[in-house]
């Protein structure tokens, strides 16, 4: 199909529609007048919890069978006359209500949890009898390549599928298995990694002439771009705590091995070097955008998983009465303290912080600079200023010298409210501008993995002309239902359930009708990706944790941490605080 014949067919779509493309299909582009106006408008109120203060959360549960109008997002020509606050028909009716008690599946959704399931069952991974972990993908219509092996990062939505299901030894068997293959030698070329290195992925090697089965790893030699993973270390420290609340059983973290391997990725990310910046450098392609998108630095990503592996260490490492392990302890202290200062005052943007940046004056020199980073006001995207609304704010992509990187990264802001790297404020914030925004960052499917895409001469600067990363496709703007549980996540935990509750029941409407793709294309998130698997397994681990969240939000527990009570908040509120 051509271009212009999909534009032709997209004019004719009354509603928000997902076509699901061949391998070889073509996803086309959208524009803002391809899309239909809806008339329903945005209510002034929205009943929601002001913070991130600690609830009860066993007693908060969403009414399902309310009478609620399911969404139908509205679309319409973002930020009319030139302005982001004079449109107010872009958000769906998030007013939430909550009761006590068990909450069962919509009847809708009954058919598709037990899809899911038995989706998830079948990606078990299974070494010497035991299950260790969940194959990427089901998808055996194409090269299976890298997709036939059991990722860090990938496992950890279905293992909070199964130790929400009470299946927790799978999940046990994954940490175990994983932290061993952390003690091999791990080279690439003749260049020896750090001791504490994770490798990204796994596989098992079953050789048949001696009927023998081994693991076997990849450390980042065999990914693209050769990078080893950074994010890998950080998540399996927190699905180790997310385990221990879980179960109650704190045995697993105690064992020698465990305390083993938190200390030495600890090692790796508390060396001391030339940094004057307490966020972590790394180069791109090191975490779940795993290409060059032009987030080398010190992308949100990895520090929202650095803040949130620290926190979670602390509480698990045991000092062991020594000198070095009391030591570890007090440095893990004071790196919290300093990268959360760091992260809550120069990453945060919202429509004040934004008119500074605005009339900066540069070259400063002496410690008084305003411009701390010599951020050239010019270069301040022009999409920003109509993308930024005046109540809301979020953390922006990259913070380094003369460079602010103000893309929208989904991962890296929702960690930042499950770990409390934001604070109450800065979280309420985020929401609100998830929700003033909920075309752009949400769309036809949950989510937006980074906003906007880039796109041009830029695109071919930043991504090398990777022709997997065009402009709203993959890594570079595309929607991932996978990051609809941490969506899910952090809207429980700042007090609007009904927000996710309206994200869900969209990305219900395609998901199992597209058979579970990786990934979505186009502005919107109308269109299956144009490489995405099918039978995608974090994807569909993804949904089973965001319905399981929203079934009973005491499961927020295993992956949220309260605020550090030594951090003090280094910003005002929000303007969206007052709202």
């Amino acid at each position: 199909m051509t271009i212009a014949a999909l534009n032709s067919r997209e004019k004719e779509i009354p509603e928000f529609e997902s076509l699901a493309f061949e391998q070889n299909g073509s996803a086309g582009k959208e524009t803002d007048e391809e899309l239909p106006n809806n008339k329903a408008t945005r209510p002034p109120i929205i009943d929601r919890q002001k913070s991130c203060e600690p609830v009860l959360l066993h007693n908060m549960c969403l009414d399902l069978n309310s009478s609620t109008t399911s969404l139908q997002p509205v679309v319409h020509k973002p930020f009319e006359n030139g302005s982001a606050e004079t449109n107010n028909n872009h958000s769906p009716n998030f007013k939430s209500t909550l009761k006590n008690g068990p909450i069962p599946p919509s009847p809708t959704s009954v058919n598709l949890l037990r899809e899911a399931w038995e989706a998830l069952n079948r990606s078990r991974v299974y070494f010497r009898g035991y299950p260790i972990g969940t194959i990427a993908a089901l998808d055996h219509s194409v090269d299976e390549l890298n997709y036939n092996q059991v990722f860090i990062r990938d496992f950890v939505p279905s293992a909070l599928a199964f130790l929400m299901d009470g299946k927790p030894d799978i999940v046990k068997n994954f940490l175990l298995k994983t932290i061993r293959l952390q003690s091999k030698e791990k080279r690439i070329d003749r260049y020896k990694l750090g001791e504490g290195a994770m490798p990204a992925s796994f596989k098992v090697f079953h050789d048949s002439d001696k009927n023998y089965e081994t693991l076997v790893a990849d450390y980042g030699e065999s990914a693209i771009g050769r990078v080893a993973p950074i994010d890998s270390g950080f998540w399996w420290i927190i699905l180790l705590r997310a385990y221990t609340k879980s179960t109650g059983d704190s045995s697993l973290a105690d064992n020698v091995e465990c305390q083993t391997g938190m200390r030495l990725i600890l090692s790796l990310c508390l060396s001391e070097g030339f940094d004057t910046f307490p966020t972590l450098l790394c180069a791109d392609g090191s975490s779940m955008i795993d290409r060059r998108m032009g987030v080398y630095g010190y992308p949100i990503e990895i520090q929202s998983l650095f803040h949130m592996a620290l926190k979670c260490a602390k509480t698990m490492l045991k000092g062991d009465d020594s000198e070095e392990g009391e030591y570890l302890i007090e440095r893990i202290k004071r790196r919290l303290v300093a990268l959360s200062f760091h992260v809550r005052s120069y990453f945060w943007l919202d429509f004040q912080q934004l008119n500074k940046i605005y009339r900066y004056k540069t070259e400063e020199y002496s410690h008084t600079a305003v411009n701390k980073f010599n951020v050239i006001p010019e270069s301040l995207p022009e999409w920003l200023f109509d993308f930024m609304p005046t109540n809301g704010g979020y953390f922006i992509g990259n913070v380094s010298p003369a460079r602010m990187d103000f893309r929208w990264f989904c991962l890296g802001n929702c960690l930042a409210i499950l770990s409390s790297l934001a604070t109450p404020e800065q979280a309420t914030a985020i929401m609100d501008l998830i929700e003033e925004r909920w075309n752009e960052l949400v769309g036809v499917m949950p989510v937006k993995i980074c906003y906007p895409a880039i796109e041009g001469h830029e695109w071919r600067i930043v991504t090398g002309c990777d022709p997997k990363n065009t402009s709203w496709s993959y890594h570079n703007g595309g929607s991932w239902p996978v990051l609809i549980w941490l969506l899910t996540a952090a809207c429980i935990k700042t007090g609007r359930p009904q927000m996710a509750r309206n994200a869900i029941e969209l990305a219900e409407k395609h998901l199992s009708k597209d058979n579970w793709p990786e990934y979505y294309d186009g502005k919107y998130g109308r269109y299956v990706g144009k490489q995405a698997r099918k039978q995608q397994t974090w994807s569909v681990a993804g949904y089973l944790v965001a319905r399981k969240l929203l079934e009973d939000p005491s499961n927020l527990g295993m992956i949220s941490l309260d605020e550090e009570k030594d951090v003090k908040p280094v910003l005002k509120r929000s303007v969206s605080w007052s709202k």
